[in-house]
């Protein structure tokens, strides 16, 4: 049973009440012991960077060794699953993402309920995706894309690295907004995709910017727009998809969770030595350098993002009638 978005918002928000000197001493003492970062994927992609810049300064901040864990698997639901076994004492922590909002909609049967088994910490970066096609390709707009597809219906294959990923439903999510017409081609992988969107096998990716960046800058690709909110300091001149199709956005964001019932007062020390590494001028550096940009704030915060991000996905996938195959 899916837990209703506005009871999540309101165990999201709602700190605990309890006597204040116990709570101000559990917090003086957290963590007595290192620290565990799951992470749902293999070294040397996003989620891994990440979690081990993040892990880097929460080691410095918090006096204790943070390691980083990757126990991929079923697109992070398993590491998932281990972090709600795991004791509520602040620990062992969970970077979760979009994927897990997303999962909540595309797997069938899950051992938890991602809202309702977890406690969201903080928000931390928020990768763009980049809608990108070759210098060859007709379309040199969002809208001279959508005119080009309309006009050619069926004939553009939109390459993605893998079916329920974020990247095919920003893909999804533009198709509903805009009535183009381009058929979905899953990898295994955003540089299998990269590499027939370079050959010509397909003719469009909605692909994270870490991905694509580098072959936009060099000219080999044409970026057409971003899919954040808000253009992108790595890419300066390109303009948001949203400029032409008000009200869409479709990115990756990474935060932390901890297991639900982790005590308030452990919650809102990490939220605010994560917060205070997202302020570091070095720090930041390094994620601006990936293409990411910082998201911040509180636990309530971040978890109306994963309540909202969960409602929107959800919505995709069933008027896309996305199956897991």
């Amino acid at each position: 049973m899916r837990i209703p978005r506005r009871r999540f918002l309101q165990l999201a928000a709602t700190a605990a009440a309890l006597p204040a000197m116990p709570r101000v001493a559990r917090a003086q003492s957290y963590p007595t012991r290192p620290v565990r970062i799951l992470v749902g994927f293999a070294a040397g992609g996003n989620f891994d960077t990440v979690a081990r810049l993040m892990g880097q300064w929460l080691s410095e901040q918090l006096h204790q060794p943070v390691i980083v864990e990757n126990r991929p698997g079923a697109g992070s639901n398993l590491a998932t699953d281990a972090l709600i076994r795991s004791p509520a004492d602040g620990h062992t922590l969970l970077l979760c993402g979009a994927v897990n909002a997303v999962n909540a909609t595309l797997y069938d049967k899950l051992s938890f309920n991602f809202m309702s088994d977890v406690a969201p910490v903080a928000g931390i970066v928020q990768f763009p995706n980049v809608m990108a096609v070759k210098l060859s390709f007709p379309a040199k707009t969002v809208p001279e894309f959508i005119a080009f597809t309309k006009a050619n219906p069926g004939k553009i294959n939109h390459g993605s690295s893998g079916r329920g990923t974020t990247q095919h439903l920003a893909g999804e999510l533009f198709k509903m907004m805009t009535g183009a017409d381009f058929v979905h081609v899953p990898y295994r992988g955003g540089s299998q995709a990269l590499t027939d969107l370079l050959s010509g096998q397909v003719q469009v990716l909605f692909e994270s910017m870490p991905v694509l960046i580098q072959h936009i800058k060099t000219g080999e690709l044409r970026g057409l727009a971003v899919t954040a909110a808000n253009r992108s300091e790595a890419l300066p001149d390109l303009p948001t998809v949203g400029e032409f199709v008000p009200g869409f956005e479709a990115t990756g964001w990474i935060g932390m969770c901890a297991p639900k019932h982790t005590p308030t007062e452990i919650i809102q020390k990490l939220n605010g030595t994560v917060n205070a590494g997202l302020a570091d001028a070095k720090l930041k550096m390094r994620f601006a350098e990936l293409g990411a940009a910082t998201i911040g704030g509180s636990p309530g915060d971040f978890g109306k993002l994963i309540a909202n991000e969960t409602e929107k996905w959800a919505n995709v996938i069933r008027a896309a009638n996305i199956k897991l195959e």
